[in-house]
């Protein structure tokens, strides 16, 4: 069984979102750690604005790269430093490993997300 946090907003392509206030975190999911394996390389978005479902950045393992892929769209606020410089803290902990703090534009789109119990439900189904 995965670990899957309640309380946040999930996509399909594996990333999660915690909402404070007008503000986003955005990450990589417990299951995109385990299924990446060893985390070597983070590089965060090239723009100052992401748009839902767009790519806003990049991780590579010792089996893959991978794109990731924005929740929502805003104005980026910070890429996470200490990711950037020890990648692996997102296989160590995937949910307190923030990737990149986002503005968001819309509080519209997180429903187009999924909850913790859709994304269980998607894994499943896998």
């Amino acid at each position: 069984m995965v670990d899957i946090k309640k309380g946040l907003f999930y996509t399909k392509t594996h990333e999660w979102v915690k909402v404070e206030g007008g503000e986003a975190y955005i990450g990589l999911t417990a299951f995109a750690a385990s299924e990446l394996g060893d985390i070597v390389y983070f590089e965060g978005p090239d723009t100052d604005d992401v748009a839902q479902g767009a790519e806003c950045g990049v991780v590579e393992s010792v089996k893959s790269a991978s794109d990731i892929y924005s929740p929502v769209s805003g104005k980026v606020l910070e890429v996470n430093e200490a990711v950037v410089d020890s990648p692996e803290l997102i296989n160590e902990d995937p949910y307190g490993a923030w990737l990149i703090k986002v503005e968001l534009d819309s509080k519209e789109e997180l429903k187009k997300l999924l909850s913790a119990e859709d994304y269980e439900k998607e894994l499943a189904n896998a």
